[in-house]
């Protein structure tokens, strides 16, 4: 296998749709390529989308239906990033394949490392992972979890590669899920909150221009503030709501509605899907 301290491995990314696509993405703004990306996608539309990246060569499946296999016979890492219903045929097609000692990098929400293991067989590290869509700005929060055959050094070089687009952060597999409820989906948590606000900023009179600007860049601001103070969100929170004041008031709407019961009824809701899938694909 490719020493990650002294040379760039090479890559196959099996499924480069949304998740797959944010960590091509990534792994090309930091210069991750170099050992070479054969990327795969179903359609040609899809396929060719990605195919001017430098280092990258991208196949659509409907023209080379054996791509998959192709790919990762060639490859130091697959990431396999189709989706989960898919996983178990995919790595029936790939795992005659794949050279020992490849390490195989799973994207997929809910899939086990030990429907992985069951159908790859013995002599190849499955690693468990859950990154973010923010990977294609470099600002990821990837969780992942060693399978039984992975050694240090696969998580090493794992951590490597997505630490290329955000923080990694390395997790048994029985929080996988859980995490996955927070840093994979909060995104979309984050994207209905902008967008509930602009629409409040709309219903105080302002235009969709000057809406979009004021949230998206009170938004910015104070996650900025949050990581340059260092201080409690909670705290910080304190310091804005002036007694008596206008947030105060705004806040205490705010608490009637329990956020954090509804946050943690949406985060339930979500691994409660993610058990679902995985006993869908096991």
């Amino acid at each position: 296998m490719t020493d990650a301290s002294t040379d760039r491995p090479s890559l196959a990314i099996l499924g480069a749709g949304s998740m797959g696509g944010a960590i091509l993405h990534g792994l090309v703004d930091a210069g991750m390529t170099a050992g070479g990306v054969t990327v795969t996608n179903r359609s040609p539309e899809k396929a060719d989308a990605l195919a001017d990246l430098p280092g990258v060569t991208s196949i659509a499946l409907d023209r080379e239906p054996d791509a998959n296999a192709r790919a990762a016979a060639a490859a130091d890492v697959v990431m396999v990033g189709v989706k989960p219903a898919m996983v178990p045929d995919l790595l029936g097609e790939i795992g005659a394949h794949l050279r020992p000692g490849t390490v195989v990098v799973s994207l997929a929400a809910g899939v086990t490392i030990a429907t992985f293991e069951r159908i790859l067989g013995p002599a190849i590290p499955v690693v468990r992972s859950m990154p973010n869509t923010p990977a294609i700005v470099g600002r990821a929060v990837t969780g992942v979890s060693a399978g039984s055959e992975a050694e240090p050094e696969h998580i090493a070089l794992v951590r490597a590669l997505f630490g290329t687009v955000g923080d990694v952060v390395v997790v048994p597999e029985e929080q996988i899920d859980a995490l996955s409820t927070i840093s994979g989906s909060g995104p979309a948590y984050v994207f209905l909150l902008v967008e509930s606000m602009v629409a409040a900023a709309r219903h105080q009179g302002f235009d969709d221009d000057t809406a979009h600007s004021l949230v998206q860049q009170t938004f910015a601001g104070a996650i900025a503030l949050l990581e340059a103070s260092g201080e409690d969100p909670a705290e910080l929170r304190r310091k804005v709501t002036s007694p008596r004041g206008t947030t105060e008031q705004a806040i205490a709407v705010m608490a009637d509605a329990d956020l954090p019961a509804i946050f943690s009824r949406a985060t339930d809701a979500a691994l409660a899907r993610a058990k679902e899938l995985a006993a869908a694909s096991g």
